[in-house]
């Protein structure tokens, strides 16, 4: 009889991954927490509730400049070195914000958390390929990118229950705490990751590959974030939706979402192109029939689905460009820009056009992106890729 036995050492490093995946967890709730927060903290710093949204929209724009920095500035470092230094700055971000007495100070606080989103999503989101086998890492870049769908669904609403009983600066120190609980599981779990070779900075990333990936990432993310930012009213205004079925359908589409982020991980391992366009697809056709049909929870399953599954194939995809870390640096920054442009954009279509137009807004852009991408995608083969056929 032949049993398997997992080796300690290939069991450390799915420890590893998925440490790194409550990593992300624990950066994507902190930028988005708050929405769920804003109008009990703009109320506390005395402000109103548009200013108070520059510690969502702030945190973002910081990400997409920091990210590239720091991967090109960090780049003859072990690994470790750059996410244990971003951990521990997220955790002192989180910990400032629950102090802050002022929106001054709260936004210099925002400002260090976008430097550590931006900075350990580059780090993290290429990490597959450090850890496990070849044939694993689709699966582990799954693992790791879950922490930003399960933060969407659990992280972000579990922090509005605890600032519903306890104030919104628990919710802020509880961040901060998880963060240093993580700073020190991290510590304990990755193993050395020397810094890659012949690495020449932004003149060996910048290729002709990576800028495809690149446009796709703007148009997919940019028409996501337009309709996706404003669903919220649209069920209210368009679907005539109440407070329970909206929280259902966005309980519901956030559940979708991480199962589509698993369900791609395999697929995309394989070939990513085609996984992203049949994703952009998806977004599109519900986009567009939310815009048409009266059928929300159908249509945000279906949404769900199809983002859930982009953030995986896109940063598989990268990988296959030979950009390296740096080429993930540039994904994560061109992703973070997006959602700024993305949420201004279809802000702009709310107040001069209408709610509806929005989703049109959104399937129109989702629907540029599969042709794009299947068109000029076709330049995006590697020379690995040539070679497997």
């Amino acid at each position: 009889m032949t049993v398997n036995v997992v080796s300690p050492v290939i069991r450390a490093r799915w420890a590893a991954v998925a440490t790194v995946a409550m990593g992300t967890f624990a950066i994507v709730t902190s930028e988005m927490l708050p929405v769920g927060l804003l109008t009990s903290i703009a109320s506390s710093l005395k402000v109103s509730d548009g200013t108070a949204g520059l510690m969502v929209s702030l945190p973002g724009l910081v990400a997409a400049v920091s990210a590239p920095v720091i991967a090109l500035s960090t780049r003859r470092l072990d690994r470790r070195v750059p996410l244990l230094g971003l951990m521990a700055l997220l955790a002192a971000a989180n910990l400032a914000g629950a102090l802050a007495p002022s929106l001054p100070v709260m936004l210099a606080a925002r400002v260090l958390t976008g430097v550590s989103i931006g900075g350990f999503w580059a780090f993290a989101a290429g990490l597959g390929t450090r850890l496990v086998p070849e044939e694993a890492v689709g699966r582990a870049t799954s693992v790791i990118l879950s922490g930003v769908s399960v933060a969407s669904v659990l992280g972000v609403p579990a922090a509005a229950l605890v600032a519903s009983y306890a104030g919104w600066r628990t919710a802020f120190a509880a961040l901060g705490a998880l963060a240093l609980i993580l700073l020190a599981v991290l510590a304990a779990v990755l193993p050395p990751m020397p810094a890659e070779e012949g690495g020449d900075g932004f003149r060996g990333a910048w290729s002709g590959p990576l800028k495809v990936v690149l446009v796709t990432t703007v148009l997919i993310i940019t028409g996501h974030f337009a309709a996706y930012t404003y669903v919220r009213p649209y069920l209210e205004q368009a679907a005539h939706a109440g407070p329970g079925l909206v929280s259902t359908a966005l309980l519901v589409y956030g559940a979708a979402a991480v199962v589509g982020n698993f369900a791609g991980g395999a697929r995309a391992a394989r070939n990513p192109k085609p996984v992203l366009i049949a994703r952009a697809v998806l977004i599109a056709v519900a986009t567009a029939a939310l815009a048409l049909t009266g059928l929300p929870l159908v249509m945000l399953v279906v949404w769900g689905l199809g983002y859930g599954g982009v953030g995986v194939a896109l940063q598989l995809w990268i990988m296959r460009t030979g950009g390296g870390e740096l080429g993930t640096a540039l994904f994560v920054g061109a992703f973070n820009v997006s959602v700024a442009l993305g949420s201004f954009a279809g802000g702009r279509v709310v107040d001069g056009l209408s709610i509806s137009g929005v989703m049109w807004l959104g399937a129109v852009l989702a629907a540029l992106t599969a042709v794009f991408a299947g068109i000029w995608g076709s330049s995006g083969t590697t020379a690995r890729d040539a070679g497997s056929r």
